[in-house]
């Protein structure tokens, strides 16, 4: 699987992320020679336990996040950032919880926005919003480097590339930039071959920051 790097925009200290923002981001990557292919889609939740008192459970994890990634329609992915677990089950597994009820979804969110092709790159950029709202939470942004599936050894072009996207948004003079997580991926037990479970933990880890950082703001 190629490796992906997931970022997401963090506004300037005092202003809020719109449609605005992808908008550019977008045209952004048009300006640099990106060929759209389609829309891209994918959605998250955040699982609370259902329990009168979790004092009584406390080896339960006081939530969890699914995901579904538009490029693994058949699998979901849960992670459970407090005890560095990711786990890849099948996509039914969604409808088994509901019907168990030991686990709710609290927070629904969905990724809605375009993939483009740009040689040996694939780029994914598009709004992060609550289901039923059209509040934008925030722009997240894929970098898939096709021709390496090795974490290590695609480093240097990934960062090669993430230089001249910013050097190409910062010409739109936007209150803000996308960044990029450095993470422990072994931590979570997985090793420098990208797999699927390697992009469930950044979207764990880069939803935490954009909820933590970024105000929302309609349109």
């Amino acid at each position: 699987m190629p490796v992906k790097w997931v970022l997401y925009w963090q506004p300037n200290q005092g202003t809020t992320v719109s449609t605005q923002i992808l908008n550019e981001a977008t045209q952004c990557v048009e300006s640099i020679n990106g060929v759209k292919e389609g829309r891209w889609k994918a959605t998250l939740n955040y699982y609370k336990p259902m329990l009168r008192d979790q004092s009584n459970h406390p080896d339960l994890p006081r939530d969890f996040l699914g995901i579904s990634l538009a490029d693994q329609p058949s699998k979901y992915y849960f992670v459970i950032r407090s005890q560095r677990i990711v786990v890849e089950a099948d996509a039914s597994i969604q409808l088994i919880m509901e019907k168990l009820q030991s686990y709710k979804s609290k927070v629904s969110l969905y990724f809605d926005g375009f993939q483009y092709q740009l040689g040996d790159f694939r780029v994914r950029v598009g709004r992060v919003v609550p289901v039923h709202s059209e509040s934008v939470r925030g722009i997240v942004m894929e970098v898939e480097y096709l021709p390496i599936s090795s974490m290590e050894k695609s480093r240097k072009v990934m960062e090669e590339f993430v230089e001249i996207w910013h050097e190409a948004l910062s010409k739109r003079s936007l209150s803000g930039k996308f960044v990029n997580i450095e993470l422990n991926f072994g931590e979570f037990g997985l090793a420098d071959t990208y797999t699927p479970q390697h992009t469930g933990v950044q979207y764990a880890i880069v939803m935490a920051h954009m909820i933590a950082t970024v105000q929302p703001a309609r349109g």
